[in-house]
């Protein structure tokens, strides 16, 4: 019975030691457990900022790009409605042109034209081209302008005259077409400006 009690003992010794060798590699893997976490903590926190902060700049920058797609596509549409609205008003324009009374007004316009074009090739030694409907009121006006011919070609245009050095070295057209040509974009760009669009 002894001996069953010895051993009881003996067991009993063992356990209690385990038992605190087991508690104390507990609490010292705890305590490092904690230790670690307590380190890992400010780092993860950083971490965290870091991912907010980034993903807010992602968001500026995605907010930002589509405001900046919007303004332009306003800004285009803008443009294409002041575009439509200058042509209609460009084609009422040349309907009414085209269908002007051939009257006095519109013979000092041919002279007016025909002064401009010998000034800017520098010789009234020129032959004058223009459509079926001025032919008559140029060559009336071809006498006030010594070395001056009308051609035989008619052209196609709204009104108003190309003219060409005898020598055909120059050329300069003088047509109404012409004319509203070189002052769309001048029209167009006062037009905006105007409206405020495209600025």
């Amino acid at each position: 019975m002894a001996s069953n009690s010895s051993l009881e003992q003996a067991i009993d010794k063992i356990l209690v030691k385990t038992e605190k060798e087991i508690l104390s590699d507990l609490e010292k893997t705890g305590s490092d457990s904690k230790n670690i976490l307590d380190n890992a903590l400010p780092k993860l926190q950083q971490e965290y900022d870091k991912i907010i902060s980034d993903g807010k700049k992602e968001a500026d920058k995605i907010e930002k790009q589509i405001v900046g797609s919007s303004d332009i596509e306003l800004r285009n549409k803008q443009l294409l409605l002041l575009e439509e609205a200058v042509d209609k008003v460009f084609s009422k324009a040349l309907d009414q042109i085209a269908n002007v009374d051939r009257n006095d007004d519109y013979s000092n316009l041919i002279k007016t034209l025909l002064k401009e074009s010998t000034n800017v090739l520098g010789t009234s030694e020129i032959t004058v081209n223009t459509n079926t409907k001025d032919k008559d009121i140029v060559q009336s006006m071809l006498s006030q302008f010594p070395g001056s011919e009308l051609g035989s070609d008619s052209i196609d245009c709204l009104g108003g005259i190309i003219v060409k050095s005898k020598d055909g070295s120059m050329t300069f057209d003088n047509t109404i077409d012409a004319k509203i040509e070189r002052l769309k974009p001048l029209i167009r760009k006062e037009i905006a400006s105007k409206f405020g669009v495209g600025n």
